[in-house]
């Protein structure tokens, strides 16, 4: 039985996101969220302890989407193609790397999406992205707390894909995330220029349990929280077996990730060749999420868990 209505497949081509709701309760949510605060060395009564506006967690444990939130899982496999279009291993890990957003960075009011909104990005800092990169078929944005608007929402834009796919198609030698250095001949994302030609936008706000999947094209940012309350994310991408293809020989085979990409660059099908070999690819800030990990687990071996 199929998860995703008639409307949710047009406006995932359409827009490059679909947001389902309930896909596990608040009782599910606690036991997973339960040391964040531990994890963290902050009070949660105590916003004097929070010391970082934002901290982005180590993932310390694994989750299984397929049996923790079958719905979304369901749905994830709808807009790729199938369950056999994800790779093998754990094509769709859920982890405890929480991102937790506790208040404003920067004095002021609370400020809308705009192309002028800092941190535009699309995830994905392991690997030198192509078109049809297999390394990000979705990116799933799990909401493990009530989210709000000006309470930390995760901005997204609804017009980005076209704008992506297109600096994609134009660079087959691939283009590295931002936060790696490149050499002086390779091209990295200017997701600046790339959110100038966007307008649309939506806010990723809902309740515990609620999951937004994205294009891996989808440019979104971080919001500020002006209202204080601790809001508590999980990202997480979905691997494909094997790279997107646009050129199916029957193009009803086309996953609506695939077709929501050759809507963005206007055409039926598109035929596409890599000119440099994919790799991985080690970000910048690599080490911080090591020190990060170390801390937490130092800090829960203090509390006496393990």
């Amino acid at each position: 039985m199929s998860v995703l209505t008639e409307e949710d497949r047009a406006l995932f081509v359409e827009k490059g996101y679909v947001k389902l709701e309930g896909c596990f309760s608040r009782e599910q949510a606690h036991e997973r969220t339960r040391f964040i605060w531990d994890r963290l060395g902050y009070r949660a009564d105590d916003p004097t302890t929070w010391e970082r506006a934002s901290v982005h967690m180590a993932a310390l444990n694994d989750i299984d989407v397929s049996t923790f939130a079958p719905k979304a899982w369901q749905a994830a496999c709808e807009l790729i193609g199938g369950e056999d279009r994800m790779a093998a291993g754990k094509p769709f890990p859920w982890t405890d790397a929480f991102i937790v957003n506790l208040r404003q960075e920067q004095e002021g009011p609370w400020t809308p999406a705009s192309p002028a909104t800092p941190g535009w990005h699309v995830d994905g800092s392991w690997f030198r992205h192509f078109l049809d990169s297999p390394e990000q078929g979705l990116l799933a944005i799990v909401l493990w707390s009530d989210v709000v608007p000006e309470g930390g929402p995760t901005f997204v834009t609804t017009d980005s894909v076209g704008p992506v796919a297109r600096f994609l198609a134009e660079h087959p030698e691939g283009v590295l995330p931002k936060g790696h250095t490149p050499d002086a001949d390779e091209t990295v994302f200017d997701y600046a220029e790339i959110a100038k030609q966007c307008g649309e936008y939506v806010e990723a706000t809902g309740q515990v349990g609620d999951v937004y999947l994205l294009h891996p094209f989808v440019l979104h940012a971080k919001s500020e929280n002006a209202l204080r309350v601790p809001r508590f994310i999980t990202n997480s991408t979905l691997f494909l077996a094997e790279p997107m293809n646009f050129d199916r020989p029957d193009p009803a085979d086309h996953s609506l990730v695939e077709q929501a990409v050759l809507r963005g660059l206007g055409v039926d099908r598109f035929p596409f060749a890599i000119t440099h070999r994919r790799e991985r690819v080690v970000p910048d800030s690599a080490g911080d999420y090591d020190a990060q990990a170390e801390q937490e687990r130092a800090r829960l071996a203090a509390k006496g868990f393990r």
